[in-house]
């Protein structure tokens, strides 16, 4: 399944904290992006999330103890099963599309190199979807969609609904929030 057939709300509540694991998943988004957890607690945080129906990317970078090698990334497919896994790093993007993980890159818009370095990484590697950061930055997410083949993801930043429609209609598939006030907007 791609990863826009995966979008039913185009809210997808990244969970920064262990506590706000039950709000994320009482709410209405069907994409969990989990930026919590360590080796001890993960594959319990993905089974609650995937119970509850949603689909959950575990960012790679920002679970303790895990390191970015070949044999993390297998061990992650066959023993935790995520939907998918989100990182920073084109490598590890390769590795997981070679055990069959989906994979989300995420990029940060600092300036016009960081934005060339990440469109030039993201043809490289290919992966299934791209998260800007910050994602309140309409005209470049519009050039990036037009650019790119994939879909864009925005996040950071982003704490009103008219930021979340500039967003999405400057061609963002989904906006990323950690606010658990905004995982219940319906869109």
């Amino acid at each position: 399944m791609m990863l826009v057939d995966m979008v039913e709300s185009q809210i997808i509540a990244s969970v920064k904290k262990e506590s706000d694991l039950q709000t994320a998943l009482n709410s209405k988004a069907n994409i969990v992006f989990l930026l919590t957890g360590d080796l001890m607690t993960i594959s319990d945080y993905i089974n609650q999330i995937q119970q509850a129906g949603k689909y959950v990317f575990i960012h790679l970078d920002f679970i303790d103890g895990l390191s970015n090698s070949k044999n993390a990334i297998s061990y992650v497919a066959k023993n935790w099963k995520p939907t998918g896994i989100i990182t920073t790093k084109s490598h590890v993007v390769k590795f997981a599309k070679e055990v069959g993980l989906k994979t989300i890159q995420r990029i940060f818009l600092l300036d016009r190199s960081a934005i060339k370095k990440g469109v030039e990484m993201a043809k490289s590697c290919q992966p299934d979807a791209l998260e800007i950061l910050p994602g309140i930055i309409p005209k470049i997410i519009d050039e990036l969609s037009s650019e790119l083949a994939f879909p864009i993801i925005a996040g950071g930043l982003i704490t009103e609904l008219t930021e979340v429609h500039a967003a999405l209609e400057a061609g963002a598939l989904a906006v990323s929030s950690g606010d658990p006030n905004m995982w219940n907007f319906d869109l």
